[in-house]
């Protein structure tokens, strides 16, 4: 066997962009234990190694976790470059004074992280962007023709809220913050309606079962919100949504129809509603002039006139998404992730596996280390057990193990496994093209 290995054309060289990972030269985090925990999820979400406590609420994320996190942000991405919106980044550390400006200082400021600076100036970190994106184009859009606009932005935002169930609750955490900008109520109708469809098709992407909710605008301010609401088994709000595949129609108890519950009829198609739990994974407002009128940010019309700006506010919060994909899509042996239209939200796209790191199967290792495309992970750890290594690539959730073990010494063909279990054999040559065509493209084995 070793021979004809041999006599194979050398590999292509890494493509482009491609992280390629040994196992001995990977910082993972991965734990077989994490006890003490409050929930299921938050304890997997430490023993895959994603994150790593610094206190009440403030969670730094490891290399392992940062990959997932920025795969969910490229799919939320996608979506807000789709439907026009143009990415900004502003400033987490404010001034008090537009913050007084709006009207918000003193009602947020229970929630706000507050400081003062080395010349008195109070300042804030900002929970939230909408006086800030007003700001950011004060004077530079001056009339109608201008807008309308999609800006938006992933930045961190602070709270002082109170800590629980990990990811969910926390006082630092990663917002895609949009809000558009109109001269008249109906565009800001036609982006909300855009905005909403968008999230939608995120929520649909990433495979998470969720309702949408009315909900209650309270420190924002508008005339009416929607929240997006993730099922979950231990969440942060009480959810009572339709039990019909093609319904969302879900309501909290700060939902205006907070009083409906269990076993009543759908308002929307007339099924029955089923309670459960839920977390909160996105938010969408109608703010109108809320913040325009006070800050006196205004254009000009047709007419010669001025009137104030219309705006609307759009909120995902990325550690939740992380959080809910560990909850609804994990299982007993760890994380499982969601593969998108820009790829999996997987930490790595495929692991080599092989049975021993020594002889044949290192060379044909590292031969396919350096040709498959795609993240790969390659378990070169002489001391860890081949059921180690299984272990933890299941645990970090990777879609696909490449295992080269007796059955590749015996009969050339390797043994492909997907995370849910699907295991089929093939022969080298062939491991590329199967992986990228995905499940179904060859028959199962289980022999």
């Amino acid at each position: 066997m070793a021979a004809a290995i041999e006599a194979t054309t050398p590999a292509p060289p890494l493509a482009t962009g491609v992280i390629a990972m040994r196992r001995s030269e990977t910082l993972l985090f991965t734990s077989r234990e994490a006890d003490g925990h409050e929930n299921e999820t938050v304890a997997r979400t430490l023993r895959a190694g994603l994150v790593r406590q610094f206190g009440s609420g403030r969670y730094g994320f490891t290399p392992t976790g940062q990959r997932v996190r920025e795969n969910v942000v490229a799919v939320v991405q996608r979506e807000m470059d789709a439907i026009g919106g143009q990415r900004i980044s502003l400033p987490s550390l404010n001034d008090s004074g537009i913050w007084r400006r709006s009207g918000r200082w003193e009602s947020f400021e229970g929630e706000m992280f507050t400081l003062e600076n080395r010349d008195g100036k109070r300042m804030c970190l900002s929970p939230s962007h909408e006086e800030g994106v007003a700001h950011l184009v004060d004077g530079v859009v001056r009339s109608y023709d201008d807008l309308p606009l999609l800006l938006y932005q992933v930045e961190s935002k602070y709270r002082d809220d109170h800590a629980r169930n990990g990811l969910v609750r926390t006082k630092e955490f990663t917002m895609k913050d949009a809000y558009s900008l109109h001269a008249r109520r109906d565009s800001l109708s036609e982006y909300y309606d855009r905005v909403r469809e968008a999230y939608v098709r995120i929520f649909d992407a990433l495979e998470l079962e969720f309702a949408v909710t009315r909900a209650d605008n309270s420190v924002m301010g508008g005339s009416s919100s929607e929240e997006f609401v993730a099922v979950a088994d231990e969440g942060t709000v009480a959810l009572r949504r339709c039990s019909a595949a093609d319904c969302r129609f879900g309501v909290t108890d700060e939902s205006p129809r907070s009083d409906l519950s269990a076993g009543d009829a759908c308002p929307d198609c007339g099924e029955r509603l089923e309670a459960g739990e839920g977390i909160e994974i996105g938010h969408v407002f109608e703010l109108g002039t809320r913040y325009s009128e006070p800050m006196g940010f205004t254009v000009d019309t047709a007419d010669g006139g001025e009137r104030d700006v219309v705006m609307g506010s759009y909120g995902i919060g990325i550690e939740r998404l992380v959080h809910t994909l560990v909850e609804q899509h994990g299982d007993a042996d760890g994380c499982r992730w969601p593969d998108t239209a820009v790829g999996t939200v997987a930490p790595f796209d495929v692991s080599i596996v092989p049975l021993e790191y020594d002889g044949d199967l290192r060379e044909v290792a590292d031969r396919l280390y350096e040709s498959l495309e795609g993240d790969v992970l390659l378990f070169d750890d002489r001391e860890a057990t081949i059921g180690e290594r299984f272990a933890e690539s299941d645990l970090l959730g990777v879609p696909w193990k490449v295992i080269l073990g007796n059955r590749f010494r015996e009969t050339g063909e390797v043994e492909l496994e997907s995370r849910d279990g699907d295991t089929r054999y093939v022969s080298l040559e062939d491991v590329t093209a199967t992986l990228e065509d995905g499940p179904g493209t060859v028959a199962q084995s289980t022999e």
